[in-house]
């Protein structure tokens, strides 16, 4: 399996205690689940945020490459 950086933003990053973390997998869903195994509070922030791909939208099906950089962005609020 590839092993990809996840960057966390906003309430991912509190949840998460880092700004980022590697992690071997093959989908974004994978990342998700290898990066919150144990820790609720990183899931559940996690199923609701939208992800980027290398600066690009991606849904949790999509496959992911070597080195691939995927950014965890919780909803935001404020003006």
């Amino acid at each position: 399996m590839p092993e990809v950086t996840i960057r966390y933003f906003a309430a991912a990053r509190s949840a998460a205690g880092e700004s980022s973390a590697t992690a071997e997998a093959g989908s974004i869903r994978d990342l998700v689940t290898a990066v919150s195994t144990d820790r609720p509070e990183l899931a559940r922030v996690l199923s609701i945020c939208t992800f980027l791909l290398d600066g690009e939208r991606a849904d949790p099906a999509t496959p992911l490459r070597q080195g691939a950089l995927v950014d965890a962005l919780p909803p935001f609020a404020g003006g």
